[in-house]
């Protein structure tokens, strides 16, 4: 049978509740619970199991390793908010803010260690080449989280130097969905290599979209204030062209808003927004989120499955490029 991106979501968002924290100290777990507890959008399952939905009819025998991915995933978010020392997330309060620091840092490490927990319990056959790519996807997260941090202090990052940190730090954690999604179901080799390009050319358009719409994005679909990147210089696609696109004056302005130390929050939103709409950068960004989408999209078609059990993938990943939020 064959399930749309909706009816997964129920489930992963069913089995997320269901899930048993039987272990002490309760005060270990609870912040567990709670991170996984406050929505999200749930992608990485979702594409797991639509991923091993093109191969064997029933995706929810593999809803523990896909619990497993969002566990993983969603650790990283709470070390993340800490790095950043964000006080919300998703609307709610972060783990830090809500106890400490602390408590944050040791719930974060084992929810890493339930993420593995979780994606071990997967048919033997399949271990090996399920851990393998699950540590390696792991190691490359951190990794690019790394070059994140890095690019902070520079001003001379190039486009493609953030391709590949994007690819990294969001890309690579699709592509694993995906291609685990497939070993699980027993694709080719092929198939499953087909389907990791694929998510890693879906996950460059959808972070590139991510920093279209905190420029923007309306704020009240959003779910959050745009302009955030732009009060934090953030070396995002958006600014990393603007900088290098720049003609001298554009660039001077540019400057000076980057270096400020002091300013109105608005009005620098404002000014920098003005000079990507002078510079031509919201039209760039389109144009470069289209063309990972669209070969997204070729890789997709080239997966030996018959079309109609594409249908829901095709449809699940058109939807997460034209989201406003």
């Amino acid at each position: 049978m064959l399930y749309n991106a909706d009816e997964i979501l129920n489930k992963v968002n069913q089995a997320l509740d269901d899930l048993a924290y039987d272990r002490k100290p309760a005060s270990l777990y609870e912040p567990v619970k709670y991170v996984l507890s406050i929505g999200g959008k749930r992608i990485r399952p979702v594409l797991m199991l639509l991923g091993y939905n093109l191969f064997k009819d029933n995706p929810f025998d593999i809803m523990m390793q896909a619990l497993g991915l969002e566990t993983y995933h969603n650790y990283t978010l709470l070390h993340d908010d800490l790095m950043d020392n964000a006080d919300l997330r998703r609307g709610q309060q972060t783990v830090h803010k809500r106890w400490d620091a602390n408590t944050a840092i040791l719930s974060g490490d084992s929810m890493l260690v339930l993420a593995y927990q979780r994606m071990l319990q997967c048919d033997p056959r399949h271990l090996p080449q399920v851990m393998a790519l699950f540590t390696e996807t792991a190691l490359e997260i951190g990794e690019g989280q790394q070059y994140d941090m890095d690019f902070e202090t520079r001003n001379d990052v190039t486009e493609d130097e953030y391709i590949e940190m994007i690819r990294l730090k969001t890309s690579v954690l699709l592509a694993c969905a995906l291609k685990i999604g497939a070993i699980m179901g027993d694709a080719s080799e092929q198939d499953a290599d087909l389907l990791y390009r694929f998510g890693e050319q879906i996950g460059l358009a959808f972070q590139l979209q991510d920093d279209l719409l905190d420029v923007y994005g309306d704020p009240k679909v959003f779910g959050k204030a745009i302009g955030g990147d732009i009060l934090s210089n953030k070396k995002t696609y958006m600014l990393i062209n603007a900088v290098n696109r720049a003609n001298a004056g554009q660039r001077d302005e540019l400057m000076k808003w980057i270096e400020a130390k002091d300013f109105d929050r608005q009005e620098k939103i404002a000014a920098v927004t003005r000079l990507y709409d002078e510079i031509g950068i919201r039209q760039l960004c389109e144009e470069k989120i289209h063309f990972y989408f669209q070969r997204g999209k070729a890789l997709l078609e080239q997966v030996s499955v018959e079309s109609c059990r594409k249908d829901q993938l095709r449809r699940y990943t058109a939807e997460m490029m034209n989201r406003q939020y």
